[in-house]
């Protein structure tokens, strides 16, 4: 087989030459390198074939390894979701995405400082400016079966003046023969009103509970700042929308939930009908 001897030949004489290109330092260094460096490098391999053990044992590390995955993506999605309500509070009050009102500032220093360096210009244009504030109100899910309340505002709209305080109620009803947990998230319409709208009193980002059948009106005291009237930018919106919605905390049975109350409720009745004969 002449090409095969010819083949071995110029391989011979091209490991020759590249071995003489390689300088003196670079070939005494390769000779003269510690015994079994390479075998670490080695012991990586085997020639072993894989048994039923090493296919089982590898199979049950990944399975291991995708069931703590998803535990800890479990355990994060439960950690935002009781986070959600308190850190949307924080970054709408910090930074007045969706219209939400920021209160960075008290309303009663920005009341003592406008009736300390009253601004005639900036009163007049208050004075002469008509704003609508409409109410609007949600529940979560209630087509769902999510939270049996009826949550209405008390009045569709109030008309006022910027630089004017004024109080509003919405009515919550517990439609349901169970005690209810909500907690309601607020927004204003246009987005750019937000930041002269401020809330003195309202009852939004606190948990409110109803017993079965409770109803409460609860009330909402706000002041538009007069700069409404003289910025440009408010300019032609003379209608500002109010929204709420409530959504469902926890449910509870109200009985198991109060067995003291029920007990003397039960002994109140027996004396109350033997008192009466």
């Amino acid at each position: 087989m002449p090409e095969a001897a010819n083949l071995r030949r110029w391989l011979h004489s091209w490991a020759s030459r590249a071995w003489q290109q390689v300088g003196q330092q670079e070939q005494a260094a390769w000779l003269l390198r510690p015994a079994g460096r390479e075998l670490p490098q080695l012991r990586h391999f085997s020639s072993r074939p894989r048994g039923p053990q090493d296919l089982y044992n590898s199979v049950n590390k990944k399975v291991t390894d995708q069931g703590w995955y998803i535990l800890a993506t479990a355990v994060g999605m439960v950690g935002l979701t009781y986070a959600a309500v308190p850190l949307y509070r924080m970054f709408c009050q910090a930074t007045g995405y969706g219209g939400t009102v920021q209160e960075g500032k008290a309303v009663e220093d920005k009341i003592r400082r406008r009736e300390e360096n009253p601004d005639e210009e900036m009163e007049r244009a208050a004075a002469a400016r008509e704003v609508t504030v409409y109410f609007n109100s949600d529940v979560a899910g209630e087509a769902f079966d999510g939270m049996p309340w009826r949550f209405k505002p008390t009045q569709r709209s109030v008309k006022l003046h910027p630089g004017q305080s004024t109080l509003a109620f919405y009515t919550a009803h517990n439609r349901s023969d169970k005690a209810i947990t909500g907690v309601s998230t607020y927004n204003v319409a246009p987005q750019q009103a937000g930041q002269y709208f401020n809330k003195i009193q309202c009852f939004c980002f606190e948990e409110q509970k109803l017993r079965p059948g409770e109803r409460i009106d609860m009330p909402v005291f706000f002041y538009i700042d007069p700069e409404f009237a003289t910025d440009p930018k408010m300019k032609g919106i003379n209608t500002i929308t109010l929204s709420y919605t409530f959504f469902k905390v926890e449910e509870e049975e109200w009985e198991e939930e109060h067995p003291a109350a029920a007990g003397a409720a039960a002994a109140v009745l027996p004396a109350a009908a033997t008192a009466g004969q």
